[in-house]
C-alpha cells in the first residue's frame, strides 16, 4: 500500500534507529551534458538517456519510505525528481526548493566547451592541457577543491563561484535539510543537486577519495546524520541504477 508522501528500498528503516538518512542524486543527463558545455546555474531539459535512468532510479527506490523530496529552482533538478517519483508510484508530494542546492556558479564559463574552462583551469594548476586535468580530476589525483579554485580564479568576469563559497551554502542546504527532519520526526530524505555542488558539500566531511573524482548523472552521495554528526557512506555510488 502506498503511504501519501513516500515512497519504499530492501534497507533497514532510519526510524529503527532514530538516524536521518539523506540520498543526494545527481541530475540525469541533460542537451547540455550531451553537448558538452559548462552547465552551472544555467540549465537545460534532460535527455531521453536522462529521463531513463531517472526512471531507473525511481523503480529501485521504490520500496524506501521517503518523507521529504528537496531540489534546487533548475528545470533539470526538479524533472529528475518528477521523473523519479513517478516510477516509484508516488502521487501525493510537496518539492521543497532550496536555492542553496544550485550547482556550482561557472561565471564567464557557463555555456562554454567544457575543455576550454578545463584548459583554463589546467593553466593555473600548472597542467599542461585539459587532457591532463582530466585525468586527474578521473584518478582523483587533486583534491576538488582545488580545481574548483582554479576554475574561479581563471573565470576573466570573475564571478565565478570558489570552492569555499559552493561548500558554504550546499552545507547550509544540508543543516536546512537535516534539522527540518530532526524537528518533524522524519527519517528518509530524497534530494536531487548537481554534481560539483555535492562534491563540494562532503569536502570536508570524508577522507573517501572518491569525493574528489567527478559525480556522474544518477549517482548518489548517501549521507546519514546521527547524534549531530553526519556520516558520508557512500559517495558516487551507481548501484541504485543498476537492475535489483
Amino acid at each position: 500500500m502506498l503511504i501519501p508522501g513516500g515512497c519504499y528500498a530492501a534497507e533497514t528503516p532510519a526510524s529503527e534507529n532514530n538516524n536521518v538518512n539523506i540520498y543526494f542524486v545527481r541530475h540525469g543527463k541533460t542537451l547540455l551534458n550531451t553537448f558538452d558545455r559548462v552547465q552551472g546555474w544555467i540549465d537545460s531539459p534532460l535527455t531521453e538517456e536522462g529521463i531513463r535512468v531517472a526512471g531507473l532510479l525511481g523503480d529501485n527506490l521504490k520500496q524506501m519510505r521517503f518523507d521529504d523530496f528537496y531540489v534546487s529552482d533548475a528545470g533539470r533538478h526538479r524533472e529528475t525528481m518528477t521523473v523519479m517519483l513517478k516510477h516509484a508510484g508516488v502521487k501525493d508530494y510537496r518539492l521543497k526548493e532550496l536555492t542553496e542546492l544550485r550547482e556550482a556558479f561557472f561565471g564567464g564559463f557557463e555555456g562554454d566547451y567544457n575543455s576550454n574552462m578545463a584548459a583554463a583551469a589546467a593553466k593555473k594548476l600548472c597542467l599542461k592541457d585539459s587532457d591532463a586535468l582530466y585525468q586527474a580530476m578521473k584518478t582523483a589525483a587533486l583534491p576538488a577543491e582545488d580545481i574548483i579554485d582554479a576554475i574561479a580564479s581563471a573565470d576573466e568576469k570573475g564571478l565565478a563561484e570558489n570552492a569555499a563559497q559552493i561548500k558554504k551554502r550546499t552545507q547550509a542546504a544540508l543543516r536546512t535539510i537535516t534539522d527540518d527532519a530532526v524537528k518533524q520526526g522524519k527519517h528518509n530524505i530524497l534530494v536531487v543537486s548537481s554534481g560539483t555542488a555535492m562534491q563540494m558539500m562532503i569536502a570536508d566531511m570524508t577522507d573517501n577519495p572518491d569525493k574528489n573524482k567527478p559525480i556522474a548523472n544518477g549517482a548518489v552521495v548517501k549521507i546519514i546524520f546521527s547524534d549531530g554528526k553526519f556520516n558520508v557512506t557512500e559517495v558516487g555510488t551507481l548501484r541504485y541504477i543498476a537492475p535489483q
